[in-house]
């Protein structure tokens, strides 16, 4: 049976995210999976090849390359990357665990962890701090803290005393996730029309994979990245404010085009002009990661 512990509030730092161990060799990994499905050898055949160095790592990653680009995605579930997260508030927690396929959660329970004195790190948006909101949401989270220690001297489960306990609350994940899964979390979490926690987590699980696998890491982009699907399908006004559709198409633009193109027309789009399909590069990335992306008001 599990034992409660008691822990003192830990200085408030930031979010903190580690890549803590993933497939040994994942392009190796990748390409035996793809090549499987459309090759008359034996896989054992094909690993004693690559081991060989009769089939290159640049052989792999084109051929990998070329199986993504027609939408080949079922062995990107055989390879997997575990992250350290730490620091999120539980207004992320509550969004993250909605992702379901392909992905293991193990999270900080308020149920077997005591906050001593009442004291909890928590999350403060800086959008809160640049309004002059932080000295009385600090102040209601140290009376809370107060009412939440009153509960658990007196007698009341930490189970239920958490029950006062805000969304700003940090807690901690251990997480594996496979690389399909990551791609569809990135398609949907690194759009910024995504609540800046969870572009900010997504962006530093891909600076981890960058860091180790850059040859993966670079399709791990928001879904209308060069890599992804290519062109945004939010709400067209949204699409006009943010910051990276100067880059990437809209879809409704694509097909304005394509149906006059049928047509035998020539067409010409209204303003704002659809976007370039320049790939994304880090100055976009660095938007991403902003708690206020310029623009952002008009996204939601």
């Amino acid at each position: 049976m599990s034992t409660e512990t008691n822990e003192t509030r830990p200085p408030q730092r930031g979010i903190e995210v580690k890549l803590l161990d993933h497939t040994k060799d994942p392009v190796k990994s990748l390409y035996l999976a793809y090549r499987v499905a459309y090759s008359s050898l034996r896989p054992t055949t094909i690993e004693r090849r690559i081991r060989q160095e009769r089939i290159t790592a640049d052989e792999m990653l084109r051929f990998i390359n070329e199986r993504m680009e027609v939408g080949h995605n079922s062995p990107l579930e055989q390879v997997w990357f575990e992250f350290l997260i730490a620091g999120v508030s539980r207004a992320f927690s509550h969004q993250f665990v909605r992702h379901r396929m392909g992905i293991s959660f193990e999270q900080q329970s308020q149920r077997y962890v005591t906050f001593k004195g009442g004291e909890f790190p928590y999350v403060m948006p800086e959008s809160v701090r640049r309004r002059g909101f932080s000295r009385r949401v600090e102040a209601e989270y140290d009376r809370l803290a107060a009412l939440y220690d009153e509960m658990v001297q007196a007698g009341v489960p930490a189970e239920d005393a958490r029950f006062v306990l805000p969304n700003a609350t940090q807690t901690n994940f251990k997480v594996t996730v496979n690389f399909l899964e990551l791609l569809h979390i990135a398609d949907l979490r690194l759009c910024t029309r995504a609540q800046w926690e969870f572009r900010k987590v997504v962006a530093m699980m891909r600076a981890e994979v960058m860091r180790k696998f850059p040859e993966l890491a670079v399709f791990i982009q928001p879904k209308c990245g060069e890599h992804r699907m290519g062109y945004c399908d939010e709400p067209y006004e949204a699409w006009a404010a943010c910051p990276i559709g100067k880059k990437r198409p809209h879809k409704r633009d694509l097909f304005a085009m394509y149906n006059a193109f049928r047509r035998g027309e020539l067409v010409r789009v209204q303003e704002p002009s659809p976007g370039t399909d320049e790939p994304l590069d880090a100055d976009d990335f660095a938007l991403i990661e902003l708690e206020e992306v310029p623009g952002r008001e008009e996204l939601s």
